[in-house]
């Protein structure tokens, strides 16, 4: 084992649950644990410990993954993740709190709390693992499918428009957002660290696979196949600049979409009401 291998294998082993039995519930080859293993050697070259970080989840297959890291966790009901993780950041300000979900407990039954959290620019950073379907129950179609792609709910195609969870999150008023996928892992690491230490909301879309449900019922193949998939329909924000609509129809834009280190944060925002009114 090389140096840089060694480092690597310390840092995941100081932030996973010692006594937690591996192999994990995800399907072999699924994209989590890679978005686990860069949300860990973000947060140790941040140089965070454990109990400095607070990790909270709703349901579905990305929302085990504060189960097999030791931070302070919550997890919670469905689509609650950001209301939660709201309660924790006014209850622990100092807190690097952090939310982990899914697109159907992000978009769907969540997509009230994801709004608002944006529109408050409150100190939370939102790791969303968008794999274009719900994958823990049953392959049904998300606010992320694309049109005409085929689910368990949509087995002719998918009729509905989909959501862009970073277009919404910029209308929303976040003061941060970028997008990874799992085949770039250096980025991704990269971009998690720019999002933790972002202060205000800041959303983190990583394009992830399901090959289990969304590659099989479409036909994208196995775990490889999409991953080598996600490579090619890739482009850079600066790519993406000099290209045509045509051009970039079913590309994926990578990289930080939108920063404004200019507006002010809300839980800040709070303490100043509460300072003023305690002066009186």
């Amino acid at each position: 084992m090389t140096t840089a291998e060694k480092q690597k294998s310390d840092a995941m082993l100081k932030y996973l649950r010692p006594k937690k039995h591996f192999p994990s519930v995800w399907c072999p080859g699924c994209g989590n644990g890679i978005v686990m293993g860069a949300f860990i050697r973000a947060i140790d070259k941040i140089g965070l410990s454990k109990d400095e970080v607070g990790m909270v989840s709703g349901i579905g297959c990305t929302s085990r993954m504060p189960v097999y890291m030791d931070f302070n966790s919550l997890h919670t009901t469905h689509g609650r993740a950001l209301a939660f993780a709201t309660g924790v950041k006014f209850a622990q300000p100092d807190m690097k709190v952090c939310v982990i979900t899914g697109d159907g407990d992000a978009l769907a039954i969540g997509g009230n709390h994801f709004i608002h959290a944006c529109r408050r620019n409150i100190d939370i950073t939102c790791i969303l693992i968008n794999n274009h379907i719900y994958g823990m129950t049953g392959g049904q179609g998300s606010p992320t499918t694309p049109s005409a792609a085929f689910s368990t709910t949509t087995p002719y195609g998918n009729v509905e428009k989909h959501f862009d969870p970073c277009d919404l999150a910029m209308a929303a008023g976040a003061s941060f957002v970028g997008r990874g996928t799992v085949y770039h892992y250096p980025q991704l690491e990269k971009l998690i660290i720019q999002a933790v230490q972002h202060k205000g909301f800041s959303l983190v879309e990583v394009i992830s696979n399901c090959h289990t449900y969304f590659g099989r019922l479409n036909r994208k193949g196995d775990a490889a196949a999409m991953l080598e998939m996600f490579k090619n329909n890739s482009v850079t924000k600066a790519k993406a600049k000099n290209m045509s609509p045509e051009e970039l129809d079913g590309k994926h834009v990578l990289g930080v979409l939108h920063e404004d280190n200019v507006k002010t944060e809300f839980c800040d925002e709070y303490q100043k009401l509460v300072d003023s009114y305690q002066s009186k």
